[in-house]
């Protein structure tokens, strides 16, 4: 069997690692010069409207699926026709516009933040008017790692943010007092069986997600039915296949949902090393029909990204329980270029060694004049 995967960064590279052991081979489209995925699996490089070049790719291989959610909507149409992609069109037609995305969870019976689309300033005013103060105003469209968006908490705020935002479809949304963010890991088979990884908890820096935990602490067994019950009604309503994130805003026992993401996720990275089945094998399983892999967590785990750093396994290495992936990217400000998993014997462990990798990093930082030049 061959996967086409359209994209080509670390998630794409993941499922190739994933699928090697599987007797799968893949086949990555991707425009990009760069192409972390591409160092591991042949690659199609062409434009997302060169339907010459995707004709060849709909040829040569089984299923196809993508990496990211801005993948063009008429580019995964223009291949249904030809070939199975999973997840399906409606699924990226609806996460690549948020808009579309909260009407659909809040059609769905499911809690979002009170929203209202903005398409010129009088909209701005009157959204704010409508939800008040607190606020934050989005793009619609292509907005990722805290990128197309700002606070709005006073009113002085208002003008500084038209002026930033402003000139494009916007969407005004009310800013949620949340204890923690949290997120679910789910996979639908073909056949539509379903199999959820635990709720994990992520903590965020300037926008991008920094460290995740997994299982995430002092989490009810209520509020883990509660995402799954939430996650299969959209699951089913997509007829959706593969890997589904959605990240939700915990406020006390309830859940809001923040947003969806129709692909293996940067908070299910710890599940290569921390569960039975990581988040990409089980991706391939599902897209192919195959039984899913058991989501069971092995150990208390811990993810941590490598954002913009110079690489430093062999010290990391040294500590126990740790698994360095780096992405074979270049290095470069505000960049994900790899990631740290910490598997630990219990949760006291693993609090230990996120802050020696804290600790490591900081000092890497501090002596590497590479490092000190992109933080500034």
């Amino acid at each position: 069997m061959t996967i086409g995967i359209l994209g080509g960064g670390q998630l794409g590279r993941m499922l190739v690692l994933a699928g090697y052991p599987l007797g799968l081979s893949f086949r990555i489209f991707e425009p990009a010069e760069e192409s972390s995925a591409a160092q591991i699996a042949s690659r199609i490089r062409a434009e997302y409207d060169d339907y010459q070049s995707l004709y060849h790719l709909s040829q040569n291989t089984d299923v196809i699926t993508y990496e990211f959610e801005n993948v063009p909507t008429q580019t995964a149409k223009w291949l249904s026709e030809r070939v199975p992609i999973f997840p399906g069109v409606q699924a990226l037609t609806i996460s690549q516009d948020r808009i579309l995305e909260k009407s659909f969870f809040r059609d769905l019976g499911i809690r979002v933040p009170r929203f209202v689309a903005v398409e010129n300033e009088q909209q701005f005013r009157a959204g704010v008017d409508s939800i008040g103060l607190p606020l934050v105003l989005k793009t619609t469209r292509f907005g990722y790692d805290g990128k197309g968006q700002m606070i709005i908490r006073q009113p002085a705020d208002l003008a500084t943010a038209w002026t930033k935002l402003g000139g494009r479809p916007l969407i005004l949304e009310e800013l949620v007092p949340f204890d923690r963010e949290l997120s679910l890991i789910s996979v639908r088979r073909k056949n539509g069986d379903i199999a959820y990884y635990p709720l994990v908890e992520n903590h965020h820096h300037e926008g991008m997600l920094a460290q995740t935990i997994a299982p995430a602490p002092s989490c009810s067994t209520k509020l883990q039915q509660l995402a799954e019950q939430m996650a299969r009604t959209t699951l089913e309503a997509l007829n959706y296949v593969g890997v589904l994130a959605i990240e939700f805003f915990q406020i006390g026992e309830e859940l809001w949902v923040n947003e969806m993401a129709p692909r293996v996720h940067n908070s299910g990275h710890w599940t290569i090393e921390g569960a039975v089945t990581s988040q990409f094998e089980n991706h391939l399983r599902a897209i192919l029909d195959w039984p899913l892999g058991s989501t069971a967590v092995i150990r208390p785990t811990a993810m941590i990204n490598l954002i913009g750093c110079h690489p430093f396994a062999e010290n990391a290495l040294a500590l126990p329980g740790i698994a360095w992936h780096w992405y074979g990217k270049s290095v470069r400000k505000n960049r994900k270029l790899g990631h740290i998993t910490i598997c630990a014997n219990s949760e006291s462990e693993r609090q230990f060694l996120i802050e020696k990798i804290k600790s490591l990093q900081l000092q890497i930082e501090k002596n590497n004049p590479l490092v000190a030049d992109l933080k500034t």
